[in-house]
């Protein structure tokens, strides 16, 4: 299965990112906590260029902590800051803030040295669909600004949002690459709701994950679907779980579409527990 997934105005919301780069003073990556490298946009690098950056690794209760550690020092062993967050319940907000001040410390002693007055900081979010932008934004903001929603794509424009005295923010529309080179990416992504379901044919991204939590955590899945043993081919492990929660059709069959959603919305709704899809 192929998965892509580029609507117009994401080519259009790369050109006003690249126009308003120059109005500001770091750029706030978005990231899932649980894919970190598979929701960063491979075009990010080259549309940002040299601009100051801070990762932010979001959704951070529903990863693994463990790999979560892992991901902050890959990053900083690539000089680029990182913080695991969750905009949800609002974890890590005091954070971006204190984090964004230290980057930016030596550019705005030069502006006060050269008696321009301080004043707020100018920070662009910059993230793929789904990943939480808006929540963060009415997390730092204390108040519904953005417009939220649990599907990808519903910031169309952009706006400037003050965050007390401190932070100005510019939101901008998440942006996905036209094509996945690798068809992995674009499974961890279906698997974790960065892409519409409806495009989707959940049966390859149930198989998918799986495949991943058998090998990577199988007692997460013994104990979520009450198995003895895990079943080495894919399709008795449908079999398996289907029977264990009544995903049947008449005549004693498996329900395989059932199945398939019943494990992806396992997975969204924590229900195997906190897993990270990748690792550095």
């Amino acid at each position: 299965m192929t998965i892509q997934w580029f609507p117009g105005h994401m080519a259009k919301a790369r050109r006003q990112v690249t126009e308003k780069l120059k109005l500001i003073d770091i750029v706030f990556e978005l990231v899932d906590a649980r894919i970190p490298l598979s929701s960063r946009n491979p075009m990010i690098d080259e549309i940002i260029k040299n601009k100051p950056r801070l990762v932010l690794l979001n959704k951070a209760d529903m990863a693994d902590p463990k790999r979560t550690k892992e991901w902050i020092s890959y990053f900083a062993e690539n000089d680029i800051p990182a913080l695991a967050i969750d905009s949800h319940a609002g974890v890590g907000m005091k954070q971006i803030v204190a984090e964004a001040n230290l980057i930016l410390k030596d550019k705005f002693d030069k502006m006060t040295a050269r008696g321009i007055r301080p004043r707020a900081i100018r920070a662009l979010i910059v993230g793929i669909p789904n990943v939480g932008k808006s929540t963060l934004i009415n997390r730092l903001a204390k108040k519904k600004i953005a417009q939220t929603g649990d599907r990808p794509g519903v910031t169309k424009a952009q706006q400037w949002i003050k965050v007390g005295k401190e932070l100005e923010l510019l939101d901008t529309p998440g942006i996905l690459w036209p094509k996945f080179e690798d068809q992995s990416v674009g499974l961890k992504l279906a698997t974790t709701g960065a892409i519409k379901d409806t495009i989707l044919n959940l049966q390859d991204i149930a198989v998918y994950a799986l495949s991943f939590l058998k090998e990577n955590y199988p007692l997460s899945l013994k104990e979520r679907y009450q198995l003895e043993e895990i079943p080495s081919e894919i399709v008795p492990l449908f079999d398996e779980i289907g029977k264990r929660r009544g995903c049947m059709m008449p005549g004693g069959m498996t329900d395989y579409d059932k199945v398939a959603e019943l494990v992806i919305r396992d997975i969204r709704s924590e229900n195997l527990g906190k897993i990270t899809f990748e690792r550095p």
